[in-house]
């Protein structure tokens, strides 16, 4: 699996969202940015990035991901 692949999967399923994924294959990090997460909770926010990636995660073909889920505002002042 490509880190490509892996953002266009997100991005399909988050609309609106801006995705930077990288990887080597198996071991992937992800930085989505997205105002659906505005109101939710660390945890609500990776789970529904997990959830547009759940059948590649069960069949094994993402090993482990580690995603930073943030609003444009909080993104925006951590860029500060």
């Amino acid at each position: 699996m490509h880190p490509e692949d892996i953002q266009k999967m997100i991005q399909s399923k988050l609309p609106n969202s801006t995705v930077e994924v990288t990887g080597d294959g198996r071991h992937f990090e992800a930085i989505v940015v997205c105002a659906q997460f505005e109101g939710m909770g660390l945890l609500a926010r990776q789970r529904a990035v997990y959830g547009t990636l759940d059948d590649h995660i069960h069949n094994g073909n993402i090993h482990a991901l580690s995603i930073k889920a943030k609003t444009p505002a909080e993104w925006e002042s951590e860029k500060k």
